[in-house]
């Protein structure tokens, strides 16, 4: 399949997936565009033992966790803390509400647990389908779930409880 087809066809699924790791939006292209050009370069590799969405699938996860190990993803991190003390209070409660809910709490919990989340609820994967993609038993997969659903539970309430 040419490289234009594969952009064609997979960008915005390898995007959504770079979003659920990076919670950027900058980052999250910047992982999808490295994946196109990696594959494009070494395309080569690819022995078609899985499909080539998994195969893409599997590059942007990897590429993704490279980026959350970078020294560029921390430096980031580091301006914005202390960027968030120069905002006026409006402006905060303004990008708070652009958020959502329920996003920012998923978002806030540690890539292990929203991974697993985000793959079964938003990609609508089924758990056999998690297991293999990220190389894990599916006991671990269930497990995981199970714990990312307790740790949210009490975020999404405090958050409803909040606007009463």
């Amino acid at each position: 399949m040419e490289i234009e087809k594969l952009i064609d066809t997979y960008s915005d699924y390898l995007y959504r997936i770079a979003f659920i790791y990076t919670k950027d939006r900058l980052a999250a292209e910047e992982v999808v565009q490295d994946v196109f050009v990696n594959y494009y370069h070494k395309s080569y590799q690819f022995e078609q033992k899985a499909s080539i969405k998994t195969y893409l699938v599997k590059m942007t996860i990897n590429r993704s966790y490279d980026y959350l190990r970078s020294w560029k993803n921390k430096k980031f991190f580091i301006a914005q803390f202390f960027q968030q003390y120069e905002k006026g209070a409006e402006q905060i409660y303004v990008e708070k509400e652009l958020q959502g809910e329920i996003t920012a709490a998923v978002l806030s919990l540690p890539v292990k647990d929203r991974e697993v989340l985000l793959l079964y609820y938003y990609e609508d994967m089924t758990v056999f389908e998690i297991a293999e993609l990220l190389e894990l038993a599916v006991s671990t997969v269930k497990s995981r779930l199970q714990r990312a659903r307790v740790k949210l539970k009490p975020k999404l309430s405090v958050e409803v409880m909040d606007d009463d």
